[in-house]
């Protein structure tokens, strides 16, 4: 027998007996659950249900209301994707999943046309097997085994990942005849993965995933046209660099190096902020505004983008938006009584609106800075008039919010949003998520200048993603322009920072779990020193050793 504590309100503890799988656990100790168990963590560590216990444990069992929980369903629900595809066009079918929108996988068939009749029968194969409800098992295969099943399934891309993997052996996943690669855990069953739909969308189609502030229904995904494009762009960008996949990735770094990549990625980035500027001065926009989410790089791009306007015979004036920041005494409060830093209501944007038209007046204004240590916002001196020449950025987690520049004509202000999109994938079917790149940027920065621990930063990171899902992205399609500041190579250079950050948490601490998921992602990159990085590079922002005070 062994001594299971589940991790709910009261730690209950059950006996149960030795051998036990995780799924028989659940169904033991929650015979009626509103959303079916998807993964467990067993001691903070994320495990598939199909797990024997061995011993006493500490478990915990996710759904799809938890992040890990939700990943699980992407995972399982793009393999029940990859298997009807292959059953309805044949077995050497590839299907690819190019980039997600809204937490939605945007799909590819390449040789293939995209019809509503086709994503009708992929579809219908696909409640086909949730009905049949077939068990996803784990296969542990000697790696020549694997690399055998994936050319007979067509499986390119996890050939070309799989030769640089240490372990002798591979696990793969298996649903009915079809075995797969998948990063991560999986649901235990097809029959759990009930709530998806196949949208036909530009030369793909989205699947779309449930979203439980909906009551398990859909995002309305019509309205995310402008987002669409920049990965779009950002899929072009792979293409020129031949390194759509992290294998391709360390192919080139095998055969050419680091510095081509390096140099190439990085004229992608100076040509975009090049050609941003250049519009910004011939529509004459004296206000710029600058607003993405955390550690996709806002300050460095403002940074470049006003070397490019000074290009151009502009004069660039670059202010942040924290400077407005209300007085902490009269910030507002969250519900749990903490102070909400992230909230609009946070910024004094009537100060903000009666600067701009003083500003675009002619007049001289004051501008204020506020000091973090004391709470207030304080005038040093520092005075500002613009002259015909002359270009405003602001630069904030606000500046799309219409409140921030209500009182500015259209015409007189340029809204760019910024963001870390990545563009590069594990393989064709394993998507890095956007939030997992910024994640491993924003721990290495902290830990480099703010002194802050990886468990810190793992520990603040849900309340980041629910500030900017409350209050940046609903914006982001207000932009005149994007920016994505992903850089195809920069997981190789940050694995080296923040793997021993990652590793020096242990299994009793909560962000654990979130540690090991990350080590694991990180694992698939070659590594790849930073040397050849030039000092104006994003990157520099989150490594150091960069030629822009932060």
């Amino acid at each position: 027998m062994v001594d299971i504590t589940l991790d709910i309100i009261g730690g209950e503890k059950i006996t149960l007996p030795h051998a036990t799988t995780l799924l028989e656990v659940s169904k033991e100790a929650f015979p009626e659950r509103k959303w079916p168990v998807l993964v467990a963590k067993v001691d903070n560590e994320l495990q598939d249900l199909s797990r024997k216990l061995l011993y006493d444990a500490t478990v915990e069992f996710l759904d799809i209301t938890d992040p890990n929980g939700f990943r699980t369903y992407q995972r399982s629900c793009t393999m029940l994707l990859v298997y009807a595809a292959k059953a309805v066009l044949g077995r050497k079918t590839r299907v690819v999943v190019a980039h997600s929108i809204n937490k939605n996988y945007f799909c590819e068939l390449p040789g293939h046309e995209i019809t509503d009749d086709l994503l009708a029968k992929i579809e219908g194969e696909m409640r086909r097997a949730v009905q049949a409800n077939f068990p996803i098992t784990k296969c542990t295969l000697q790696r020549e085994e694997a690399l055998h099943i994936a050319r007979e399934l067509g499986l390119e891309d996890k050939i070309s990942l799989l030769k640089y993997r240490h372990n002798l052996t591979v696990s793969f996943y298996k649903l009915d005849w079809m075995y797969n690669y998948l990063y991560g855990e999986m649901a235990p069953s097809t029959g759990c993965l009930d709530q998806f739909q196949l949208v036909r969308r530009a030369r793909g189609f989205m699947l779309q995933f449930p979203n439980v502030g909906l009551d398990y229904g859909f995002d309305d995904i019509s309205k995310e046209v402008k987002i669409a494009e920049v990965f779009a762009e950002a899929s072009q960008w792979a293409r020129i660099l031949k390194a759509g996949t992290v294998g391709a990735l360390n192919d080139k770094l095998c055969s050419i190096g680091s510095g081509e990549i390096i140099r190439v990625t990085e004229a992608l980035h100076e040509k975009k902020i090049a050609l941003l500027a250049d519009q910004i001065v011939q529509e004459c926009r004296p206000i710029v505004l600058i607003a993405g989410p955390s550690s996709s790089g806002k300050t460095t791009f403002a940074a470049r983008l006003g070397i490019q306007l000074q290009v151009n015979g502009a004069v660039p004036h670059v202010i942040g938006l924290d400077n407005y920041y209300l007085d902490r005494e009269n910030c507002p409060r969250d519900a749990d009584g903490n102070y909400d830093f992230e909230t609009i209501n946070a910024i004094d944007t009537a100060q903000i609106n009666k600067d701009l038209q003083a500003l675009l007046a002619g007049e001289r204004v004051q501008i204020p800075t506020f000091n973090f240590l004391t709470g207030k916002r304080e005038y040093k001196g520092r005075f500002l008039a613009l002259s015909p020449k002359d270009v405003l950025i602001l630069e904030g987690i606000h500046g799309l919010n219409d409140r921030v520049s209500e009182e500015v004509p259209p015409s007189d202000k340029f809204k760019i949003f910024i963001s870390a999109m990545t563009q590069i994938n594990i393989d064709d079917h394993n998507r890095i998520p956007t939030t997992d790149t910024r994640l491993v940027r924003r721990i290495v920065r902290d830990y480099q200048y703010r002194g802050a621990s990886a468990a810190k930063t793992i520990s603040m990171w849900p309340s980041v993603l629910r500030g900017e899902s409350k209050y940046i992205f609903p914006h982001q399609e207000r932009a005149d322009a994007f920016f994505n500041s992903a850089l195809v190579y920069e997981m190789c250079v940050l694995k080296q920072y923040a793997e021993p950050l990652l590793f020096g948490l242990q299994p009793d601490v909560a962000q654990y779990t979130e540690a090991r998921r990350l080590i694991k992602f990180l694992s698939s990159f070659l590594g790849m020193p930073s040397d050849n990085i030039p000092p104006n590079s994003i990157l520099r922002e989150f490594i150091g050793g960069g030629c822009f005070n932060h």
